[in-house]
């Protein structure tokens, strides 16, 4: 029997959600949704599948939605499709406030139903060829810059970029987050448009991560560093470069002042004990294998590869790294006012008032 799924808003990615879907076996795309008569005319033409106003049209004649409505919307929309006991893949964030993705993930627990996330990152190839080597990470770089996209501005940049990155990074360990440090700047829109984070793990592990949306180029990169080696990331491209200690090196047996004159020590070091590959990786399309995940997950009744777990606890790490910048003080002001340049000015009239 085929799988019945609606599209939730007709935006960019809930188009491209409609056509891949589409090409899955067994699935039927019953409906697109979205209050906007240009965008629901739009997404029809296209895909030749019947639009309605409200998702509350279609509740009764679905079994699932993907929910790729604008962020602010994320919470209300899930809660009245699991309350009717649907499966939900909500794209990132899965919520704007922590508390707001707990009661999705307790609501969907309570109802039986399949939350996942749309982490898509996770389902890149230069990700999955890490795997390995990010096991026991200890420290990781990383930096996702775009230009401005127009869109996805009821959220800054930490809940729009950086928080793939965050969620990468969280699904290295177990261990809670100890300490957030943050600043960030709004250039253009309402909210943070560059931000940068720092947070470190009751493990040891320690992410530095940057992000802006007013970027001249573009970058979606990343660097793991642990004790089973070294990882570099494209996530663009996608392209991996892996560079592995030798026995001595992870061992701590390896001595640079027996080797002699340093200067000509390079040629042995990165040819006997960094072992360096860049394996070729074979083009995926990520929103597709997500969309796949989702479907088995329903299936067959087990937890997708990004839960809405998993994503609650994005947000609530993401969440941190606002608070922190909205406390970073500037010019050494300790007046609210002078705080969190990333706060909309009318906000920051609010305080000062």
């Amino acid at each position: 029997m085929s799988l019945r799924i609606a599209v939730i808003g007709a935006g960019h990615l809930g188009r491209i959600h409609a056509r891949l879907l589409s090409a899955i076996e067994d699935v039927r795309v019953v409906a697109i949704t979205d209050p906007s008569d240009a965008a629901r005319a739009a997404a029809g033409e296209a895909s030749g599948i019947p639009t309605f106003s409200s998702h509350r049209q279609v509740i009764s004649e679905i079994d699932a939605a993907i929910v790729a409505a604008p962020s602010g919307l994320h919470h209300a929309i899930a809660t009245d499709l699991l309350e009717a006991g649907k499966h939900l893949l909500v794209e990132k964030p899965l919520t704007t406030t922590a508390a707001d993705a707990v009661k999705l993930v307790q609501l969907a627990k309570r109802q039986g139903c399949i939350l996942q996330v749309g982490h898509v990152e996770r389902f890149n190839p230069a990700w999955t060829a890490a795997k390995d080597i990010a096991q026991g990470a200890k420290y990781v770089e990383a930096t996702r810059a775009s230009s401005f996209p127009g869109r996805c501005l009821d959220v800054g940049v930490v809940m729009d970029l950086m928080i793939h990155d965050v969620e990468l990074v969280l699904s290295l360990t177990t261990a809670e987050v100890v300490d957030v440090q943050a600043s960030g700047l709004s250039v253009v829109s309402e909210h943070e448009d560059l931000a940068e984070a720092r947070l470190t793990f009751a493990c040891g592990l320690v992410a530095n991560l940057k992000a802006s949306r007013i970027s001249l180029d573009a970058a979606r990169s990343m660097q793991i560093f642990g004790s089973l080696g070294f990882a570099e990331l494209d996530f663009g491209k996608p392209a991996i470069t892996l560079v592995r200690p030798s026995d001595a090196i992870a061992e701590r047996r390896f001595h640079l002042a027996a080797m002699g004159d340093p200067k000509k020590a390079r040629e042995e070091i990165f040819g006997t004990h960094l072992e360096i590959a860049r394996p070729e990786l074979q083009p995926r399309n990520a929103i597709a294998d997500e969309l796949q995940d989702f479907v088995v997950s329903i299936r067959h009744g087990h937890s997708p590869t990004v839960s809405g777990f998993q994503g609650a606890r994005a947000v609530s790490a993401a969440e941190r790294i606002l608070a922190a910048i909205d406390q970073r003080a500037w010019n050494g002001a300790r007046d609210l006012a002078a705080r969190g340049p990333h706060v909309a000015a009318s906000q920051r009239q609010r305080r000062a008032a």
